[in-house]
């Protein structure tokens, strides 16, 4: 008895310590995005001793940070949505299909290393092509950029999904005169909604938060998106505006803490039913 209590003690502790190591940086973004300009440039205490709102009011005044989240939304959206029609189809295609030489193995390969290869290393390409197009400074390159990062990364994710899926119900529906359209969508996606939403809610974020490509692609400040908007705060021509900065900060954490709130439910799910086949 001892014993058990010692251990639940000991977990009790671990998940404390990881709770505030994981929620410390939020704290301290809002701390400083509600302390006033004199407090924050003098020596931070760990509770703030002033409250203000100018950061937030700020930011949409002088930054034009509403222009800054709706590209954000435009992007992260449309390349999601592309990136869901095109991965699903082509997961489902890879997890059923039979081919007639043995290619399935290298196609998943050279997927898997479209993921994994630093996206570095597709910016000089694309810059090139997007160059030659003449769409550089737009919108388009970094839509384009998003759905080649995500794509290879829902492909991965949900052939485990389609694979553990039992092929008598495929069966059932196109004995039924189900065509190859009605049976993929109003038989198969309803039945792995879990890992759409989980592979949805994770793509989101990475679009969401993608710093790399948009710095590279767009130079119009009536392109920018959240991440680029937030950079300007800090250059060498002035002193970093923190409070600013961590007003941005918290601004850009309410729609990916909204998706996942709302969506947490099948996020676990997503997440763990993909981890295990039956």
């Amino acid at each position: 008895m001892a014993k058990g209590k010692r251990r639940r003690v000991l977990k009790g502790i671990c998940t404390a310590v990881v709770l505030c190591w994981t929620l410390f940086p939020v704290y301290w973004m809002i701390s400083l995005s509600i302390r006033d300009d004199a407090e924050l440039i003098k020596s931070l205490s760990f509770l703030p001793g002033s409250f203000t709102v100018k950061h937030f009011i700020r930011l949409f005044e002088r930054n034009n940070f509403l222009v800054a989240i709706s590209n954000s939304l435009q992007i992260t959206i449309i390349s999601l949505a592309f990136s869901l029609v095109l991965g699903l189809a082509c997961s489902y295609i890879l997890s059923r299909a039979r081919f007639k030489y043995k290619i399935k193995g290298a196609m998943l390969f050279w997927i898997l290393l479209v993921r994994i290869i630093p996206p570095i290393a597709f910016a000089l390409p694309l810059y090139i092509m997007m160059n030659n197009i003449g769409i550089l400074n737009t919108k388009i390159p970094v839509i384009l950029a998003h759905i080649l990062v995500n794509i290879p990364f829902i492909i991965w994710f949900m052939i485990s999904f389609f694979s553990g899926l039992p092929e008598e119900v495929e069966e059932s529906a196109e004995i039924d005169g189900a065509t190859e359209l009605q049976l993929f969508i109003k038989i198969v996606l309803p039945l792995v909604v879990p890992g759409i939403t989980a592979v949805a809610i994770l793509s989101f974020m990475t679009s969401w938060s993608e710093y790399l490509y948009g710095v590279i692609f767009v130079q119009s400040p009536s392109n920018f998106t959240i991440p680029l908007s937030l950079s300007t705060l800090n250059s060498e021509q002035e002193l970093a505006q923190w409070g600013s900065i961590a007003a941005g900060g918290i601004i850009s954490l309410v729609p990916i803490a909204l998706f996942v709130i709302f969506a947490q439910n099948f996020l676990i799910q997503g997440l763990s039913s993909g981890a295990v086949k039956e």
